[in-house]
């Protein structure tokens, strides 16, 4: 009987130690957050609206209420659609495309809109835009990661 109570707490004080554990990893995570929060706000408050319009729109805001019906902000192309239907920092995105003459990786892109090509994190926001570009059917997503006009 002492064996099993034995092993038992020894379970347990495992348990504790890994649940001590993760819960610090909470804590750190949640101090990061309230961190770049804090600069997500700095930097609007600078007025760098048009850098953060490139972060990525979270799931719940890739569509909008329009006249009751809810829209696609990045619609699927269509036969004649026209880029003039995507938001301005699509726009801009699909004419930097256009514009290199081929395939574009997002480091050109991303030079072009002078983001901070050398920090890769600076980039990822611009490469969920291409990407999302891309599954709408206004770009071609090659095999080696560069992107290329559709149409």
């Amino acid at each position: 009987m002492l064996e099993r109570i034995a092993a038992r707490r020894a379970e347990l004080d495992l348990l504790e130690e890994q649940l001590v554990k993760q819960l610090a990893e909470v804590r750190l995570e949640r101090d990061e957050l309230v961190v770049a929060e804090r600069v997500v706000q700095r930097i609007s408050e600078q007025g760098f609206g048009e850098y953060l319009s490139l972060a990525p729109a979270p799931p719940e805001a890739a569509a909008a209420q329009v006249g009751g019906e809810t829209v696609l902000l990045v619609p699927h192309r269509g036969a004649d659609a026209s880029d003039s239907v995507l938001p301005p920092d699509y726009q801009r995105i699909l004419a930097i495309v256009r514009g290199q003459g081929g395939p574009a990786t997002v480091r050109q892109v991303g030079e072009v809109l002078g983001l901070q090509v050398e920090v890769r994190g600076k980039l990822e926001p611009l490469r969920s835009k291409l990407n999302r570009l891309a599954d709408r059917g206004w770009l071609r997503k090659l095999a080696d990661g560069r992107f290329a006009i559709a149409f």
